[in-house]
């Protein structure tokens, strides 16, 4: 009996806990709003944190070495750099491109297919077109440099090359070029290509200015043309005029002196 009471008596329970919700699961992406008065209640229930102490020194300081960090550059960065400014101060056509995720095949054969036509594709960093075109009059295209890119150099204006190859690339999409020392969007690259060469334009402006000298010299010289015929006209028709005159007279001397044959 002793020792069936502690068992019975002394005898603890765990209770067995169960949380439920009335309205399913929780949505994390977009929990449910607070109520207006528990809002009040975690604005009011909100600590005010002491700001930080404000320390200049510190701040030069840190800006200080981002600035040295920046002004240290790679020497092999300087040397591509220029061979960077030499392409772009000898091309007589540069085509910017911006470029689509494409194999390395499809690229590869891109570059053959430039070369070929005398042209090159290269692609380099944004720092590198800094430092290369940074401060000079091609700064105001660093812009075009931000995402994957390409450029293709080209010593002669050859614009319907390049469009007859990036037909057959649909991955580079053409944004702007420099022709004859001119920024010129894609619209105007493709018109370009449909005009004649720089030498034919000008033989044709030549022409076109000559033809316009000799018809003012025409003009001017008309009226004395006209007058100059006029007189001409006029002397021949005086001319005519005396040598009928003088054709009957010298009929009839020629008849006076026949007379006197026949009366012997």
């Amino acid at each position: 009996m002793s020792q069936v009471l502690p068992k019975v008596l002394l005898r603890s329970s765990t209770p067995q806990l169960q949380f439920l919700r009335f309205r399913g699961k929780i949505n994390i992406q977009r929990p449910q709003k607070n109520s207006y008065e528990k809002a009040r209640f975690l604005a009011a229930t909100m600590p005010v944190l002491p700001k930080p102490a404000y320390n200049q020194r510190c701040i030069d300081y840190a800006l200080r070495d981002q600035k040295m960090k920046e002004v240290v550059d790679n020497p092999y960065n300087l040397i591509i750099a220029r061979e960077v400014r030499n392409w772009f101060d000898h091309s007589q056509m540069i085509c910017i491109f911006h470029l689509n995720p494409i194999s390395q095949e499809d690229l590869f054969n891109a570059q053959v297919a430039f070369h070929k036509q005398g042209m090159k594709l290269k692609s380099y960093g944004k720092k590198i077109l800094q430092l290369a075109i940074g401060g000079s009059k091609y700064e105001t295209i660093l812009p075009l440099f931000d995402t994957k890119h390409c450029i293709v150099f080209s010593p002669e204006i050859k614009v319907n090359q390049v469009l007859k190859i990036i037909k057959k690339h649909p991955q580079m999409i053409l944004m702007a070029g420099i022709a004859y020392d001119r920024y010129l969007s894609k619209n105007e690259l493709v018109a370009l290509g449909t005009m004649p060469d720089l030498q034919t334009q000008r033989a044709q402006f030549a022409a076109l200015l000559q033809s316009a000298g000799q018809q003012v010299v025409s003009n001017l010289q008309q009226h004395q043309t006209q007058l100059c015929s006029l007189l001409d006209m006029h002397a021949m028709g005086s001319e005519q005029t005396t040598a009928k005159s003088e054709a009957p007279s010298e009929a009839k001397t020629e008849e006076v002196k026949e007379k006197p044959a026949d009366d012997k």
